[in-house]
């Protein structure tokens, strides 16, 4: 799931960039305002970070990056819901204009930037310079110290929000007590008159139907008597017509065969009005017009259309009427239950606990072995006696995160008194300890893909040798993309870029324009670099000869 190429289209400065990435460990170098991060933040903004249209090149009408990582059956699941296709590679794109507004993509199909950042979180972890800020904040530090542990705070998220659920509808029932009972009362009383009419859930179209036929019993009597007369009239009835009409066919059937086919359509006719008589004759006997059936109709509908008047609502709504105050009245009967709400309170409130107990075990079974692996990298990154702690303190009342507070506490060096990381005093130690902990945590992740942006600052010498060491050791089994500008980080790589800037002409403009643009170095290139990086702008056969040595070059030494 390594990211495979990066391509922007006027972003800042940059007019057009296409770039493939290796896996392992790759730094990005250059002179100081080159733009080395600019492509950090166009990657970022591919993985859904807010759009600014300041980052629009000028005299260009909209940017356009994209970002192509290798395909990772994992997602494919998050791809699907989401309803973007799955393919070899998972290709994320974003345009922003100059008014500001974005689009985004993912492998071809419209993508908002939340579903951008959520993918991103997936893809890649950045640490920048600035990461130890971020340890400051009591969700972070929490994050890191439950991802260094293996546990989700997901259940207890649930058992939180049903706990606080349960305590808002207890305490709305408790202040509510006088007019629930008011409206349980009208409620009562409502569902009382309409039960005494107990509306069946089709009854209303049944006595409708019912009604109108008795209301025309004569009329239907005097048509079912007249049916049968057409049919059966000994002169003018059409069964003695269509028996006649048969045999005078048949008769003749055996001179021209077509009247045999003729005869059986005519004769399947005949049979077929007999039925109709015969149903015709079985109704008349049941027939009747019922003044009496008549009359209690008429008495119950006048039921159900009094009802109906009173509420205002269709007679036929009277059955969903009923069912819906039933409803809302058990509703209040449950909210006037507080002893039940109160159980139900408690019960939350166990639940919540259990979990967060649960919880706060792992986290003070973990947090000794996070202090003890970052105080490790600490030695290693040049700060011999310097101790990381991570403290749990109990909080004085549950919160949705647990119940404990958690702070991570660094002592700069041997004899000192951890404090807050946010006091440390020394922006190189600040840098340091936040590099440590990326380090140590960097591998909880997910993400195949880190990117360090400058986290090296404010370090040198041979610290600076064991930051490149330890990530190219990260790039062994995940992609690492650093940008430094210290030559002993950058020589450890296992691929160069550099980051330079240079003036291109504009038809109609006097003053050229400065644009940026990334190069592999190789070999003595490389080298080159490095002595830069090591000497500054003019490079000297010596800086050359240490840069070739640090790079284990064996190129024969030339001037520069």
């Amino acid at each position: 799931m390594a990211l495979r190429r990066i391509a922007l289209r006027d972003f800042v400065i940059v007019r057009a960039l296409e770039l493939d990435l290796s896996t392992g460990f790759t730094v990005l170098t250059g002179e100081t305002g080159a733009g080395k991060s600019i492509l950090i933040d166009a990657l970022q903004l591919a993985l859904g970070n807010r759009a600014d249209a300041g980052s629009v090149r000028e005299g260009a009408e909209r940017l356009d990056v994209s970002a192509e990582f290798d395909a990772d059956p994992t997602l494919t699941g998050w791809l699907d819901e989401g309803g973007f296709e799955a393919g070899d590679a998972l290709l994320l794109r974003r345009t922003v204009d100059l008014q500001g507004r974005s689009r985004g993509w993912i492998n071809g199909s419209p993508a908002t930037a939340t579903q951008l950042r959520e993918l991103g979180d997936r893809l890649l972890d950045i640490h920048g310079q600035h990461a130890w800020q971020s340890l400051t904040r009591p969700e972070a530090v929490r994050g890191l110290l439950d991802a260094y542990a293996g546990v989700s705070t997901t259940a207890l998220d649930s058992a939180w929000q049903a706990w606080r659920q349960a305590i808002s509808t207890l305490e709305t029932a408790r202040s509510a007590q006088d007019s629930l009972q008011r409206e349980r009362e009208r409620l009562q009383w409502q569902v009382a008159e309409v039960m005494k009419l107990a509306p069946g859930e089709d009854e209303w179209e049944e006595l409708s139907s019912s009604h109108t036929r008795i209301s025309n019993a004569q009329a239907l009597i005097d048509a079912a008597e007249g049916a049968c007369s057409a049919l059966e009239d000994d002169d003018s009835g059409a069964l003695a017509a269509l028996s006649r009409a048969v045999t005078v066919l048949q008769n003749c059937e055996h001179i021209e065969p077509e009247f045999k086919a003729l005869g059986e359509v005519l004769a399947s006719s005949v049979a077929q009005a007999s039925d109709a008589a015969h149903s015709l004759h079985s109704y008349l006997r049941q027939a009747d017009t019922d003044p009496e059936k008549l009359a209690e109709l008429d008495e119950r509908m006048g039921l159900w259309m009094s009802l109906a008047r009173r509420y205002r609502r269709p007679p036929a709504e009277l059955p969903a009427l009923l069912s819906g105050w039933q409803t809302e009245l058990q509703a209040l009967d449950a909210q006037s239950d507080l002893d039940a709400l109160e159980r139900a309170e408690q019960a939350t409130q166990q639940a919540y606990m259990k979990e967060a107990k649960v919880l706060g075990k792992s986290r003070k079974q973990a947090a000794p072995r996070l202090a003890q692996a970052v105080t490790q990298a600490m030695q290693e990154l040049g700060m011999k006696g310097g101790r990381f702690e991570v403290e749990l303190q109990p909080l004085a009342q549950p919160s949705r995160s647990g119940l404990e507070d958690i702070a991570f506490l660094v002592a700069g060096h041997a004899g000192s008194t951890p404090r807050s990381i946010g006091k440390v005093a020394s922006g190189g130690e600040l840098s340091r300890i936040a590099l440590a902990i990326a380090v140590t945590t960097s591998e909880l992740g997910a993400a195949q893909t880190l990117i360090f942006d400058e986290v090296d600052a404010g370090v040198g010498g041979a610290v600076a040798e064991t930051v490149g060491r330890l990530m190219k050791q990260l790039g062994r089994d995940r992609q690492v993309l650093a940008v430094t500008h210290l030559p002993q980080v950058a020589a450890c790589a296992d691929h160069h870029l550099v980051v330079a800037k240079r003036q291109t002409s504009v038809k109609g403009k006097e003053a050229p324009r400065t644009e940026s643009g990334v190069s592999v170095l190789e070999g003595e290139d490389r080298a080159q670099e490095i002595a830069r990086m090591l000497g500054g702008e003019r490079v000297s056969a010596t800086s050359l000869a240490h840069a070739r040595e640090m790079l284990g070059s064996r190129t024969p030494e030339t001037s520069p």
